[in-house]
């Protein structure tokens, strides 16, 4: 046991929570630790006002616990404005389990996490995210109903990441449109960073309609597996941010537009997966801004995850899943479409609408 206690003015060093951009007025924020099963987790809820928070647990191997409450803050965030602008009724939530999935995963430690979701009574539901799987869940259903996402078998959405990938090819194409004047990827040049669940169905989507997709992963195993299953190109280069194409789609964890690689960026389109790209959204959404390059907002476009998994709480089929989905196209295009008209940022265009139904939705209540 830690015996030691920080002062105040030692702890005000150590950066207080509350002082943080990204806590954002958070709502609640829960550490939860169980020694027996090596568990460290947080979760985060943002914004309850649409209704329960819903967002995927990530599991990850984070090099201080800093950056793991950094990440869930940000994440529950970003899940209140996905929720928002998609018209859904939820709110934002996340959650973060601290350590590497190959090595410390086990039955045990996912049934511990999913008692500590159930002392939340509803508030927040949980889902699959990087590090886990749809049976990871299914597990954590054994202990409490307050998640989504769990296998088709047992009467659930199943894994969403198919979804999340044709939301954000919907994006992708829509943001061509607005770039290019036509949405055809056809001879486009994509640089798909991160093969992941999501990523490699998105390396299908575009290659299968003729784009000239380059892939870049830290797993070599993957890399190899995914360009020989849809013959396409491996980033083999010094430095993927320099390199000339038509859309970079980041599809691996956040932050990858920064003050490092803005300037290197030699794209017409960024469109991907991954979860706050830009690290500083009030600085580098105005960089791209000025490069005029077209930036399909995160929350927005990979939206499709979100979309499948609120399926088992309100009870709609596969037809209504799709469907919804297909819709970023058209809101990206209205998104894109207001941010030039008004001369701000497509990312502050799309947080404004996403805000004014909560606030509406506050006043209501």
């Amino acid at each position: 046991m830690i015996t030691e206690v920080l002062t105040a003015n030692q702890l005000k060093k150590e950066a207080p929570v509350f002082g943080q951009l990204s806590f954002d007025n958070h709502e609640q924020v829960v550490f939860c630790q169980d020694k027996d099963t090596g568990l460290k987790a947080i979760i985060g809820v943002h914004n309850t006002i649409l209704g329960p928070a819903l967002g995927g647990t990530r599991m990850y191997d984070y090099k201080t616990e800093w950056d793991a409450l950094n990440d869930v803050l940000r994440l529950s965030r970003g899940m209140t404005y996905k929720a928002a602008i998609t018209g859904l009724n939820l709110g934002g939530g996340k959650a973060v389990i601290i350590g590497d999935p190959k090595k410390i995963k086990t039955p045990e430690l996912m049934t511990r996490f999913g008692k500590f979701v159930h002392t939340l009574g509803g508030k927040y539901y949980t889902a699959e995210d990087v590090g886990m799987e749809t049976s990871d869940m299914d597990i954590v259903r054994e202990v409490t109903p307050y998640v989504t996402g769990i296998s088709e078998s047992k009467g659930g959405a199943g894994n969403p990441s198919p979804v999340t990938a044709y939301g954000v090819y919907m994006g992708m194409k829509a943001a061509t449109k607005f770039a290019c004047g036509n949405d055809t990827l056809e001879g486009k040049r994509i640089l798909v960073q991160g093969i992941g669940h999501v990523g490699e169905e998105l390396v299908r989507l575009t290659s299968e309609e003729g784009a000239k997709v380059i892939i870049s992963d830290i797993n070599e195993e993957r890399l190899q597996e995914v360009s020989l299953k849809y013959g396409v190109d491996i980033y083999r280069g010094n430095d993927l941010y320099t390199e000339t194409a038509d859309i970079y789609a980041p599809c691996a964890l956040g932050a990858t537009v920064n003050d490092e690689t803005i300037n290197k960026l030699k794209v017409k389109v960024i469109a991907g997966a991954a979860n706050n790209q830009l690290a500083d959204e009030n600085i580098h959404g105005p960089l791209l801004q000025s490069k005029g390059i077209v930036y399909a907002p995160d929350f927005l476009i990979n939206a499709g995850g979100i979309i499948n998994v609120y399926a088992e709480i309100e009870g709609y089929g596969r037809d209504q899943i799709i469907a919804k989905t297909q819709n970023i196209y058209d809101t990206t295009l209205d998104i894109l479409n207001k941010a030039k008209a008004t001369n701000v940022t497509t990312n502050a265009a799309a947080l404004s609408i996403a805000e004014d139904r909560i606030t509406t939705r506050k006043n209501e209540l």
